[in-house]
């Protein structure tokens, strides 16, 4: 079946209504009822425009009396988005934006589509003088808001704008092959007579040339491969787990993390997470590559009765945080985030963290990981713990591979986004008998 830009400019129109109404992009684009190309077509314009968000939403608040309905001003913002990158005609991009006005406002409104036609009309008549005019605000040139324009200037003074630009990049998709079933080399063999341009980082990982569906990764309902980012493959490696250990993934969904630990060690893993919904994909993704974990639904900071003091050789702390790291990925997280929620984050963090630090067994080591790239939820956070915990060592991270980038000295486990990673952070801790 063919489908028109104006059939994925109306399901985009409600998946970014959904967002600029408080959703998360995940779950407003789990309701889309679509598949294949349009499904594809409806989440590239959806993701643009949540990325190019600071720059269009100003260009649209100078082209409207008042904000447009929620559905409405997601289909505006994706119409700007496509009628500034191309490679479609102007006005076909017009038509079908004003098409899918109809279907998106009530009762198919003349009114929405008269006011989709005229914004965008006007819009093309204004294009340079109103690009110029916003792109004086930060918010509109960097696409971020403000407060995190600031935060990261404050925090990485030579690497801020490096931030930025990369947080509003495309992703690149990652492959862990499992080692269990081969290695990277034979599978990338598998990928090229496939026809399918990718590059060997490690001997287990590989970076797609271009993105593609997972349903057309030879082996990957077998177990053969999953899709992980290079920096997040990191935490199984640093753990430095050793064959028969006790050990907790203690936030596991969706379960990447928990899925390479018993790929790489046969250990007693167990995987915890206070979500259960999500917690059902850590047991599917475990099912799919023929691995072994004990699946727990439970909050990590209240484990007692489960597991008592001193219960674990080791500790996966991926604790939860504002996912800074990760917002090329994820656009919605920029502009659904607050300034306060980095508070919020840091006070969870350290509870966990000492949570978890009593389950760990003298001469144990625990990995506290987050995928963020403000100072106060990383090494902010790590100094402050090793300040009141005085048998708490910081171990070196000599197992990062050597192709991710490192920033400052004084922080040695950030992770910066690139080409190859999202932004992570990690510390190794062990307790000292």
């Amino acid at each position: 079946m063919t489908h028109t830009l104006a059939d994925s400019f109306a399901l985009a129109a409600v998946v970014v209504g959904r967002v600029l109404q408080g959703d998360s992009l995940t779950r407003a684009m789990s309701q889309v009822r679509a598949t294949g190309a349009l499904r594809a077509g409806v989440q590239d314009l959806a993701y643009s425009a949540l990325r190019d968000f600071g720059c269009a939403d100003a260009v649209l608040a100078k082209l409207t009396t008042r904000p447009p309905a929620a559905s409405l001003r997601g289909l505006l913002l994706a119409a700007l988005v496509e009628l500034q990158r191309g490679p479609q005609a102007d006005h076909a991009v017009v038509h079908q934006a004003v098409e899918a006005a109809g279907r998106v406002a009530p009762r198919g409104g003349a009114g929405a589509k008269g006011m989709v036609n005229a914004v965008l009309r006007n819009f093309l008549r204004q294009r340079e003088s109103l690009l110029a005019g916003v792109m004086s605000s930060e918010t509109a040139r960097y696409r971020h808001p403000q407060w995190w324009i600031d935060q990261l200037r404050t925090a990485w003074p030579q690497d801020w704008e490096r931030l930025l630009v990369t947080g509003n990049e495309p992703p690149t998709m990652i492959l862990r092959v499992n080692r269990r079933h081969g290695d990277g080399s034979t599978y990338l063999q598998r990928l090229q007579a496939l026809g399918i341009g990718a590059t060997l980082l490690e001997p287990h990982t590989i970076r797609l040339d271009r993105p593609l569906a997972v349903e057309r990764l030879p082996g990957f309902g077998e177990g053969d491969v999953s899709v992980q980012d290079w920096g997040a493959q990191q935490a199984a490696m640093l753990l430095d787990v050793q064959p028969g250990m006790r050990v907790l993934d203690a936030c596991a969904a969706p379960g990447g993390k928990t899925a390479h630990l018993a790929e790489l060690v046969d250990c007693d893993l167990t995987a915890v997470d206070i979500d259960a919904t999500r917690l059902a994909r850590v047991s599917g993704n475990l099912q799919r590559l023929g691995l072994r974990a004990r699946v727990l639904a439970s909050d990590a900071l209240h484990m007692n009765s489960q597991f008592p003091e001193k219960s674990f050789d080791r500790i996966l702390a991926d604790v939860p945080c504002s996912a800074s790291g990760v917002v090329r990925r994820h656009p919605d997280i920029k502009w659904l985030r607050r300034e306060s929620d980095l508070r919020a984050f840091a006070a969870t963090q350290r509870l966990l963290l000492e949570a978890l630090w009593r389950r760990l067994v003298p001469g144990g080591k625990l990995l506290y990981a987050t995928c963020s790239v403000f100072p106060q939820e990383n090494a902010l956070q790590i100094d402050a713990f090793l300040a009141s915990h005085p048998e708490a060592r910081q171990m070196p991270l000599s197992g990062l591979a050597a192709g991710l980038y490192r920033s400052q000295e004084s922080h040695p486990g950030q992770l910066f986004p690139d080409a190859n990673t999202d932004g992570f952070f990690y510390a190794l801790l062990e307790k000292q008998n």
